[in-house]
């Protein structure tokens, strides 16, 4: 995987309408789990009780938050795509994000992206970015959708 370097608004353009790229794989662990529990308060037995969640659940073990996979999207999104001479960058928008699969613990995912499009915002850059998370070993992704990005680019 080699990482793109993104310095402008001109830069960024270029690659309208092109695959950026994949992550690298990242191990869901239980104690990322739990500890994504203990932060948004979810302590829901299908992601901390793993007796539980073996003999009960339908997926045979437990399953990460789902917005705990979608918080690991800046960070591998992150080894894709290296932006710099920002003054700031914006979350801006999800859209249409769809979970399709549970992600059991121990499993591994990456991240796929496309740049969708471009537009400039009176200097700002909006980039909208079709994002796939796949899980290892799985046809079915753990989720899909289109996020969008502010860059202030300082020059």
């Amino acid at each position: 995987m080699s990482q793109l370097t993104i310095r402008s608004l001109a830069d960024l353009e270029q690659y309208q309408g092109q695959e950026l790229g994949t992550s690298t794989y990242h191990t869901i662990t239980q104690e990322q789990i739990n500890r994504f529990a203990e932060a948004t308060l979810d302590h829901q037995w299908i992601h901390v009780d793993a007796e539980r969640a073996r003999s009960e659940s339908p997926f045979g073990d437990t399953i990460a938050h789902g917005y705990l996979t979608l918080s690991l999207l800046p960070y591998l999104w992150g080894q894709i795509v290296r932006i710099e001479n920002l003054k700031m960058q914006v979350n801006y928008e999800i859209e249409s994000l769809r979970f399709n699969q549970a992600v059991t613990v121990n499993s591994e995912v990456r991240l796929h992206t496309k740049l969708l499009s471009v537009k400039n915002l009176r200097g700002i850059a909006k980039a909208q970015i079709g994002v796939t998370l796949e899980i290892k070993d799985q046809k079915k992704p753990a989720y899909t959708g289109v996020i969008t990005f502010l860059y202030h680019f300082a020059e």
